[in-house]
């Protein structure tokens, strides 16, 4: 895979702070626990997991989402999933938020909170409570530490972003390699802007962000039970033109969930698979994603094999509606099928498939509607990575 770009100069958008620390939750002494603060309320809209066993930090965000209060403060920990913990779970996530809260002398309600890491293990709260008191010596308008302190599996952090007309920046940060398949809406996605945006207009238009990006990102079809994504404005730059601000947010989105895509665990290519001619968008992206997650067809695009049988059983059990007799499969920009097998140099595709970027072309031949979904090889590293993951 190429390497990650440089974002050591990358800030926050005006009015955002963050920091970062090492606050002995993870064995191996990274940074660990994180924070991003903003000067102003901020105007959001949240996503998290359909998972039932959702972890205490969903839920909660949940609770404080329908109260639609304004927030000053996202806090992350990046070493416990605080998932399956009970009601002392719950506890230590409102005790996490209360004591950054007290700190920034805001309420606890203001403060939303974020874990990922091992499920099933409490919180260890007097390092996290301990580090709570000490993040805020660190804020800062550097957005890398931030993106590094939420990783776990992740190779390298991932970070976005989208200048405006009006000069407001969006900045967009997330954390995923492995457990992937979100569903929403470990993976966490935030985005940052100093852009002023209604609250309910940002509402509205997000679920549809999400489906069209991170609900199309695939790793191993394993939904998380702390999956959330996040966008907090806070007005700073003034106002700024609704269309513009979606559509960059969306291409800040979506430059993410292809980021997580490409560092799957143990993955050395990135899997995209573009459909078009669906009778609906939903189910356009059903059929992109299903192809995504096969683990043959990931395995095929490990080997590079141009097996386009992989993509037709995909799309035929992805509960899309496909007409047979006018589907078009091509694998990057070769056509090798299309109502029937087509003649084609299958060295030549293949040797096209030892890249870093893998594409699937498949046209379902009943509509107009399109979509796109990403995802990743299927590698014996991935194995080892979670065969050995707690232990």
């Amino acid at each position: 895979m190429t390497g990650a770009p440089d974002f050591s100069r990358l800030t926050f958008p005006q009015g955002f702070r963050a920091a970062a620390m090492a606050a002995g939750i993870k064995q191996s002494g990274n940074p660990d626990l994180s924070c991003v603060v903003s000067d102003h309320g901020c105007a959001w809209a949240f996503a998290g997991t359909r998972s039932t066993t959702a972890a205490a930090c969903v839920t909660r965000n949940r609770e404080l989402y329908a109260g639609g209060a304004p927030l000053r403060a996202l806090m992350v920990n990046a070493g416990v999933a605080n998932a399956a913990t009970g009601q002392k779970g719950a506890r230590d996530n409102l005790d996490m938020a209360d004591a950054l809260a007290s700190v920034l002398a805001v309420g606890e309600q203001e403060v939303i909170t974020a874990s990922t890491g091992i499920i099933g293990h409490l919180l260890p709260m007097d390092r996290v409570l301990s580090g709570a008191e000490h993040l805020p010596e660190e804020l800062g308008d550097a957005a890398l530490p931030f993106a590094a302190a939420i990783m776990t599996t992740d190779t390298r952090p991932k970070l976005a972003q989208a200048v405006l007309s009006n000069g407001a920046r969006i900045v967009g940060t997330a954390k995923g390699s492995g457990m992937i398949h979100p569903d929403m809406a470990t993976m966490f996605a935030f985005a940052f802007t100093d852009a002023a945006v209604e609250q309910t207009a940002l509402r509205e238009a997000f679920p549809g962000i999400v489906a069209r990006t991170f609900n199309a990102v695939t790793v191993d079809g394993d939904t998380s039970t702390n999956d959330m994504a996040a966008v907090l404005a806070n007005g700073a730059a003034g106002e700024t033109d609704l269309t513009e601000f979606l559509t960059a947010l969306e291409s800040v989105m979506r430059d993410l969930a292809r980021q997580i895509a490409a560092d799957g665990e143990g993955a050395s290519r990135l899997l995209t698979v573009r459909v078009t001619g669906a009778a609906s968008e939903a189910e356009a992206l059903a059929a992109a994603r299903t192809c995504c997650v096969s683990p043959l067809l990931k395995s095929a695009v490990h080997g590079a094999d141009p097996n386009w049988g992989r993509v037709i059983m995909a799309v035929g059990r992805s509960g899309a509606q496909v007409d047979v007799e006018k589907l078009k499969v091509s694998v990057q920009g070769v056509p090798v099928f299309a109502a029937g097998p087509l003649n084609y140099d299958a060295a030549a595709v293949s040797q096209s498939m030892k890249t870093d970027e893998v594409v699937f072309d498949v046209d379902l031949g009943v509509g107009t509607a399109q979509g796109e979904a990403w995802g990743c090889d299927l590698s014996a590293e991935y194995v080892s990575i979670n065969a050995d993951y707690t232990t």
